[in-house]
């Protein structure tokens, strides 16, 4: 799936607030149209609508935030699927896409984000993606996870299994 970002302009606006959860999801994240009022508030948020091809199947909000790091934290604070979109692995292909983008966008190597213990299937998904929960909660006492960009020179998780395997023979 050939997904893309568009920044939410007033081109885009009513399609991406149109986007919906199922009832059951609504406590973790907040309207796509209040997300857009917090985004307008502060400068530091970027929104974007997720694409596959012309169809918004999504939407995402993230930002670099100068506290409580000297050299700033980057957060990928909302991501939302269509409910009619959930299941096809837009979730997954969007946060790997980000994943890409984020850390060269900002020049940074973690990526920032918090969940509710509560909601198993992002946390099972951002801990596939490698996301790790680094023991802090956030102000709306989320637990926080990150994401450390592989440093080109590491090894693979494959090549450590086998240098394990090797160690223990």
């Amino acid at each position: 799936m050939p997904l893309h970002f568009v920044p939410i302009t007033e081109e885009n606006r009513r399609e991406v607030e149109n986007l919906q959860l199922f009832p059951e999801q609504r406590s973790y994240i907040e309207s796509v149209p209040e997300c857009l009022a917090e985004a307008e508030q502060t400068r530091e948020w970027r929104t974007v609508g997720i694409y596959d091809g012309p169809t918004v199947v999504g939407f995402a909000m993230y930002g670099c935030f100068a506290q409580p790091e000297p050299e700033g934290q980057l957060w990928l604070d909302r991501l939302l699927i269509d409910r009619a979109y959930q299941g096809r692995g837009y979730g997954a292909g969007a946060v790997a896409a980000l994943l890409e983008r984020l850390p060269k966008e900002y020049g940074k190597d973690r990526v920032f984000l918090s969940v509710y213990d509560d909601n198993q299937g992002a946390i099972r998904l951002y801990e596939k993606l490698g996301f790790a929960f680094n023991g802090e909660l956030d102000t709306k006492g989320e637990r926080v996870m990150v994401y450390t960009v592989p440093r080109p020179d590491a090894p693979t998780e494959r090549e450590e299994r086998e240098r394990a395997h090797d160690r223990a023979v």
